[in-house]
């Protein structure tokens, strides 16, 4: 990360920010959908827990990893950035989605896969960021973690669109268990 920190470390930090306060919402939008898969009625929706346990962890694991690179450059970790505040904002229709007493098994997973879609977008960021910088190990470790939501946003993409095929076509729903 040290080309890529040569120029402006201070604007690095806040778009570091940005990221883990994407993360720390995600593991606490993750908790909220473990907990209603636990409780679901429905024996499909049950069978994803295992997956969406392992992508809360992943989650957990990007915002610890960020937590690191930005104290390492000198970063504060609790400290709100200009672009910290913007995500915050951003994510609070996503948390109030998943967070409302009664929300329906689909319409949970439409909310995290909106969730997916922007932490998606932060690591294409910093993915083309390091390729610029020709940081070739913050472009490793961005690219790991890029991969992991990548896969995250796909099977989201899968059991939404299951949902809708079960919902506008008919027939019986068959939500994805494995990645």
């Amino acid at each position: 990360m040290k080309k890529l920190a040569e120029k402006n470390p201070e604007k690095l930090i806040d778009l570091l920010q940005e990221r883990l306060t994407f993360e720390r919402t995600s593991v606490m939008l993750y908790d909220r959908v473990l907990s209603l898969i636990a409780a679901s009625q429905e024996p499909q929706v049950r069978g994803m827990l295992d997956t969406m346990q392992a992508y809360r962890d992943e989650e957990a694991e990007h915002q610890q990893w960020l937590e690191e690179q930005i104290q390492a450059l000198g970063g504060d970790v609790n400290k709100e950035t200009e672009l910290s505040r913007l995500v915050a904002a951003e994510a609070r229709g996503i948390e109030q989605d998943i967070l409302h007493e009664g929300v329906e098994a689909h319409h949970l997973f439409h909310a995290l896969m909106a969730a997916e879609l922007v932490d998606n977008a932060g690591w294409d960021l910093l993915v083309a960021l390091a390729e610029e910088a020709d940081d070739d190990d913050a472009l490793d470790a961005f690219g790991m973690r890029q991969a992991e939501e990548e896969d995250h946003l796909e099977y989201l993409r899968q059991t939404i669109s299951r949902y809708a095929e079960s919902r506008v076509l008919g027939g019986q729903l068959q939500l994805p268990t494995e990645p």
